[in-house]
């Protein structure tokens, strides 16, 4: 059954892993051409400070400098540039959101708050309904991040109403990183009008063909080419759900930047940000060999744990 177009719909878009400089700058022409290239390849959009690209570690300063050198590479920043926020607090939540608008970003990818985990979808309604607050007329676009595993907060159905009541028109997605797919099933049932993205690429196509809008997604720094398929057709590709499987016998972000790297021959990209450890050249080695394989159709080798 073909895939109802969407208007403006998110489509592919790469949770990009971010390059930094051995002194823990980010490497500006490096991010740009990065991002540059996975368009080029089928990604419809890019994400800035995801957790594929250690955004939780990136500060304010650093986020106007990223922002601002792919404005200059020429993408366009209002259709092809989403921002993602992650921070503990209110204010550097509206921080990190006022420095993405100030880009003309589309929208928002907004983490609850973390580190006071398993808090209320009161407490969590408070958060939100602060942070939109204080940005006043200028709040629009918001992707809700519902990523329990890092932020050990979740956003219910429930919450996500609620929010869509008191701020109507400000939410126009949620982005479901949990991998449960009844519950991901649940959001595409009732959140009716809402972008529903998928963060797992091994339940992209079956999103897609309920109702969902396609992805955010950091194997999209690996293989947009062929996750395109998926995000804009609901059609499965077996070779995924293995490119999966071999990323995650290591620590995900370190597993892409080490792709990154070995598909460029640049040692550096496996640069990561304390207290996150890169792969070792071996292990980036043995991992883009282990794609290849399953890119070719080949049987892979089990990875290394």
């Amino acid at each position: 059954m073909p895939v109802k177009a969407q208007p403006d719909r998110i489509g592919l878009n790469c949770a990009l892993s971010t390059p930094f400089g051995k002194d823990g700058s980010i490497d500006l022409r490096r991010l740009a051409a990065h991002a540059r290239e996975v368009i080029a390849r089928g990604c419809d959009g890019v994400t800035l400070f995801g957790t594929t690209g250690e955004g939780a570690s990136i500060g304010v300063s650093a986020r106007h400098g990223a922002l601002a050198a792919l404005a200059v590479s020429g993408l366009d920043m209002r259709q092809q540039v989403i921002a993602g926020v992650s921070a503990a607090s209110v204010a550097e939540t509206v921080e990190q959101a006022q420095a993405a608008y100030a880009a003309n970003c589309r929208g928002l990818l907004l983490a609850p708050s973390f580190y006071f985990g398993g808090a209320s979808d009161e407490g969590l309604f408070r958060f939100f309904a602060t942070v939109f607050e204080q940005l006043g007329g200028g709040l629009r676009d918001i992707i809700l991040y519902h990523i329990p595993g890092m932020t050990k907060n979740a956003l219910s159905v429930e919450l996500t109403v609620r929010l869509m009541q008191a701020f109507p028109g400000a939410i126009i997605g949620v982005k479901d990183s949990n991998g449960d797919w009844p519950a991901t099933e649940r959001r595409l049932q009732e959140l009716k009008g809402l972008q529903i993205l998928v963060g797992d690429e091994r339940q992209l196509a079956n999103a897609v063909r309920h109702g969902g809008a396609g992805t955010i997604c950091g194997l999209a720094n690996v293989a947009p080419e062929l996750l395109r398929p998926l995000a804009h057709e609901g059609r499965d590709d077996p070779r995924i759900a293995a490119m999966v499987e071999a990323v995650l016998g290591h620590s995900f972000m370190p597993a892409i930047k080490a792709l990154v790297s070995e598909a460029l021959g640049d040692p550096e990209w496996r640069t990561m940000l304390p207290p996150l450890d890169p792969l070792s050249a071996a292990d980036a080695r043995k991992l883009a060999a282990q794609i290849a394989a399953i890119r070719d159709g080949k049987p892979a080798a089990r990875s290394a744990a």
